[in-house]
Order: structure tokens, then sequence, then C-alpha cells
């Protein structure tokens, strides 16, 4: 009797019992949701979070490549392990993101083009700077002052992260060198902010004036990137020391004038 333990095709060893591994169509959809939320990342790592075996991950990374959803990358050389050749990292391509729920993109594009032509370019701002006060309008701002630490920096924006996340931005955070970041894996305007960019322009206020800090946006999906990506320092700036003035000279006057 042959006793290997070999893949049947849907991602787990055959003979393993059906109901510990989503179905089909399951299972794609997890590793979907999971390089959205953690992409680029290795096939070995998918195959890690979801118990699926090599043969399977790569069967429906292979299926998502070629139908445009998702594509492949070397590591970057400061993100291998050991030696040997670089790994590839899975990402969701705009057609992946773009499948992950984008209702109602042309009815929202054309409301704020009417919305512009009717009240202007400020009217559009003020839109946005309210859509995102509606998503982090319970986060309290961090003091603008220098008694703030890195730890309270990184806290608020844990919080920030957390907000977006509930509006469905599949936001996270990411320690990196000597500060933060808060990235977007998902955004549900996205198609929208293609044409609007002061929807994102009104998500970086609102993280500057919640942090209190200089933020940095790196990378957004509207630009065809894989996240939306916002550096915050962690460093804070000391206070000024107040420079020493010289004493006071005092001179006795001799009573004589001046000759």
């Amino acid at each position: 009797m042959d006793l290997r333990n070999e893949d049947d095709g849907t991602g787990r060893p055959a003979g393993a019992a059906p109901a510990a591994v989503p179905v089909e169509g399951q299972t794609r959809a997890a590793i979907v949701q999971l390089l959205l939320e953690e992409g680029p990342i290795t096939a070995t790592a998918v195959g890690s979070r979801l118990g699926l075996s090599p043969a399977g991950v790569r069967r429906h990374l292979d299926a998502l490549i070629e139908s445009g959803q998702a594509r492949a990358a070397r590591s970057a050389p400061w993100q291998q392990r050991g030696r040997g050749r670089p790994a590839k990292q899975f990402q969701l391509t705009a057609a992946g993101r773009g499948r992950m729920g984008h209702a109602y993109d042309d009815l929202a594009g054309a409301a704020m083009r009417r919305l512009r032509t009717l009240g202007g370019q400020q009217a559009v701002q003020d839109f946005a700077r309210d859509r995102v006060e509606a998503i982090v309008g319970e986060v309290e701002p961090l003091a603008h002052d220098d008694r703030r630490d890195a730890g309270e920096i990184a806290e608020k924006a844990d919080e920030i992260a957390g907000a977006f996340a509930g509006a469905g931005f599949a936001a996270t955070t990411r320690k990196v060198g000597a500060g933060v970041q808060i990235c977007q894996h998902h955004c549900p305007v996205a198609h929208v902010a293609e044409e609007f960019p002061e929807l994102c322009e009104a998500e970086l206020t609102a993280f500057r004036e919640l942090l209190g800090t200089h933020v940095q946006r790196l990378a957004t999906i509207a630009n065809g990137d894989c996240a939306c990506t916002t550096h915050v320092p962690l460093l804070v700036r000391a206070p000024k020391a107040t420079a020493a003035q010289p004493a006071a000279v005092t001179t006795e006057n001799s009573g004589r004038s001046a000759e």
C-alpha cells in the first residue's frame, strides 16, 4: 500500500479530513485576504498561516497571477533570511484589490464632480475633511508640546490605524527604524481618490493633527501602490536649551566728566 503523503490538488495532503481546511473558494478567498492585509508575503508564510501544503499554495497563487489579481517580486536583500536565492513575495494588484468591494464608485465619482461644480474646490475639501472626521472623531489628539514621548506617539498611531480598520481600510501599524508606519492595505474609495486627491490629503492632515508631529505619506493605493503608507517619526525633539546670558557688567561712576 502506498502511504505517501501527497497533495490531492485541493491544497491539503491526501487523506486529510475535508473539514480541516476551507473548501476551494474559501481557501482562495483566505489567500486573497492574507495578501491584502500582509502582502508582500512569501508563499511559505501563506502556507504556514493558513495550514496549506506548498503545492496547494503555489496552485492558488499561480491562478491569481494568471488572472491578474496578484503579482510576484523578489524579496529585497534586507528581507532575505540566510543564504541562497531571495524568496518571491506576493501581493495583490490594483485589479485584485478592485474585487474587494468598490461598490458605487461611479455614483460616488459623479456625486463628487457635482459637488465641485456647485460648491467649488472648497466644497470638495470640506467634504473630505468631514469624511475623515467621521472616521477618527473619537481619537483624541496628542498635545502639541515637547512632553510627548515615542511610546505615546506609537500608541496614538495604533489608535488611528484601529479607527481606519473599523472603517474598512484594513489598517495596521509596523515599527520601521526610528519611526512607525500606518499602513492602509485597502481603500474603499481608491478609484474616487484617483480623481479627487483631496480625500488622501485630508487623511494626511488628520494624521498630523492627531499625532502632533510631522508625518510623511510614502505611498498610496490611488497612485498604484500596494498600500497607503504613512511614516510617523518617533524621535521627539528635545526642548531648546536657553542660552546662558552674560552677567551684566556694572561700572562705577567716578563722578568725573569726560574731558
